[in-house]
């Protein structure tokens, strides 16, 4: 739904990049705790194709990074959407993130999984998934503070097969807008993950990263407005990077994490249609005792 509303801003129709519409998320926990969850919209789409689309009528140069002198010359604006390089701003002085690897998989007869699969990791330092992406397709990766990523997602090409078309290998920023500061320097604006808009519970930033273009259109002309509105939008940000920064490193307690943990269902239970799932804190609470 989120991503429909984006498109229809641009003229664009999401069905058209639409591969697969979820209807259940399978999870396995760590101590084999199976359950699944019910999904509203979360969904896969041919992403490269909708980049390609909104792309066609741009100047876009390839294989080099354009100097930040050479662009201050040219523009009234520079807009750092570079994700976790943060290639025009300056540099985090605590930054926090997960490496993540995943193949692009074609499997000859048919795919493992009808629908999304998820493993997370113990202690939520990560955790492993299968996205479907058509009849033969899917993407497997996963992301773990505690670097077993790589050898998760060989372990279960090893067990399904399947053969590997492409491999992507990144970290991901899981640092909130609060611990990326500063936003904006000189002409250069950041916006996105460059910013720290990814949500650190499910390592997600595709949505949060199209809200917080959505709030610079906003405030474009206005960088200390757009630093205020961001800082408001994401506030529950800083609460879930606590949750989840504590229990990887070990320091977890439940009960002085109560109110912070009753927080975040809250926010997810009220933005269900947002994040695409149903939220259940018996699902929530098992997370939290991975």
């Amino acid at each position: 739904s989120e991503l429909d509303k984006f498109c229809k801003k641009t003229g664009r129709n999401f069905d058209d990049f639409l591969i697969h519409d979820g209807k259940n998320m399978h999870v396995k926990m760590n101590n084999n705790v199976k359950f699944d969850i019910g999904l509203h919209g979360l969904c896969t789409y041919d992403k490269l194709a909708l980049i390609k689309d909104f792309i066609k009528d741009s100047k876009i140069i390839y294989g080099e990074t354009p100097k930040l002198e050479e662009l201050e010359k040219e523009y009234d604006m520079i807009v750092d959407c570079t994700g976790f390089a943060r290639a025009y701003l300056p540099k985090l002085e605590e930054d926090f993130f997960l490496p993540t690897y995943e193949y692009k998989v074609e499997y000859p007869d048919k795919v493992p999984f009808d629908d999304f699969y998820i493993e997370p990791f113990p202690g939520m330092s990560g955790y492993f998934w299968y996205f479907p992406l058509g009849e033969k397709w899917a993407h497997i990766g996963a992301g773990d503070y505690r670097k077993n990523h790589i050898k998760a997602t060989d372990d279960f090409l090893k067990k399904y097969g399947g053969k590997v078309l492409q491999t992507k290998g990144r970290p991901i920023r899981l640092a909130t807008p609060g611990k990326c500061k500063p936003f904006y320097k000189g002409k250069v604006v950041g916006v996105g993950e460059s910013i720290g808009t990814v949500y650190a519970l499910l390592g997600e930033g595709i949505i949060p990263s199209m809200q917080c273009v959505d709030i610079f259109i906003d405030n474009m002309n206005d960088f200390a407005a757009y630093e205020k509105a961001v800082d408001e939008h994401y506030k529950i940000y800083d609460k879930v990077f606590k949750f989840v920064r504590a229990k990887i490193h070990k320091n977890f307690n439940f009960l002085k994490s109560l109110p912070d943990f009753i927080s975040i269902f809250r926010y997810m239970k009220k933005n269900e249609a947002r994040f695409g799932m149903d939220v259940k804190i018996a699902d929530l609470m098992k997370v939290a005792k991975a």
